[in-house]
């Protein structure tokens, strides 16, 4: 199938008519009339019956439909990227993010990247740190955002900022006392916890020290996300540990928070291929997402 014939047909698929579809291909409707029905001699089947002046596709056409829409969703993507080229100011930035850094980092870091390259585009997701090194080896993203160490054969890690493991808590269960103390690890004994049940390194390693506080902490609720920890502990539910960028969102009158007294660092990376080279609008925007750290945590 020419792609000529797979345009048209996209084209009246969305429109329902010839004329509609001559007009958004910008050619004539007799012109339409006769590629679709080469496109039919070609194929050796009908696409379209004609339905009170409306074309409708047949049961053939509605098969080929998502095939032909991932074309065409294709061949826009290449047009966004080769336009990109085009204009030497702008450059694409794609990156991948776990969630917890879409909510904390992720947002204001593309803002301010946008007040020095107003033309560059962005392409930003979230994953988990296993699925985000796939990602990028497979160089469907070039820059990931991690709070786990990759350790990945093809992949450079840039550490960009390290914190603590915190606590969290309803707010009023501190005085300013103790919110200016960390919090030893066996204060934990007993206490109503969330369970923190996300499948990466801190998860695990916060999981593997409840496990040896005696009495066990009271956990009745386990939740894939740290924000999910946070939105429960501000509504009562008990403590949870989190990373630090989640206990600096919901910092103050959301939830309160302390260091945890354990010797675990937590380290914000920046991962990329080794053999990216990294272009200004990339650079410069690993650069933000440094200062956004340093200045959020520095600031709690």
């Amino acid at each position: 199938m020419r792609f000529r014939y797979i345009e048209l047909f996209h084209a009246v698929l969305t429109t329902g008519s010839l004329t509609g579809a001559a007009n958004l291909l910008n050619i004539s409707q007799p012109a339409a009339s006769k590629a679709l029905q080469q496109a039919e001699n070609q194929l050796g089947f009908t696409l379209f019956n004609r339905v009170r002046g409306r074309l409708h596709p047949t049961e053939q056409a509605l098969l080929l439909r998502p095939r032909v829409e991932k074309i065409i969703r294709e061949l826009h993507d290449l047009q966004r990227l080769t336009a990109n080229f085009s204009r030497a100011e702008s450059y694409p930035l794609r990156v991948t993010c776990t969630p917890t850094l879409a909510q904390a980092l992720v947002p204001d870091a593309t803002t301010l990247l946008r007040e020095t390259y107003p033309a560059a585009t962005a392409e930003l997701s979230t994953r988990h740190s296993a699925e985000m090194c796939e990602s990028l080896t497979l160089r469907e993203t070039d820059i990931g955002l991690t709070l786990q160490d990759a350790s990945h054969p093809e992949l450079h890690q840039e550490p960009l900022y390290q914190g603590r493991v915190m606590v969290i808590a309803p707010p009023g269960r501190w005085s300013a006392a103790e919110l200016a103390q960390p919090l030893p690890v066996a204060a934990l004994a007993n206490q109503p916890m969330i369970g923190i049940a996300v499948q990466d390194a801190l998860g695990n390693m916060l999981q593997s020290h409840l496990m040896h506080v005696d009495p066990a902490p009271q956990i009745s609720v386990w939740v894939q996300t740290y924000q999910l920890a946070c939105a429960l502990v501000a509504q009562g539910a008990g403590l949870a540990l989190v990373d630090p960028f989640t206990a600096s969102q919901g910092s103050g009158h959301v939830v309160q928070t302390r260091p945890l007294m354990l010797e675990l660092d937590v380290v914000l990376y920046a991962v990329y291929r080794l053999d990216c080279q990294l272009n200004p609008v990339q650079k410069h925007f690993i650069d933000l997402v440094r200062e956004l750290a340093q200045r959020m945590l520095a600031s709690d």
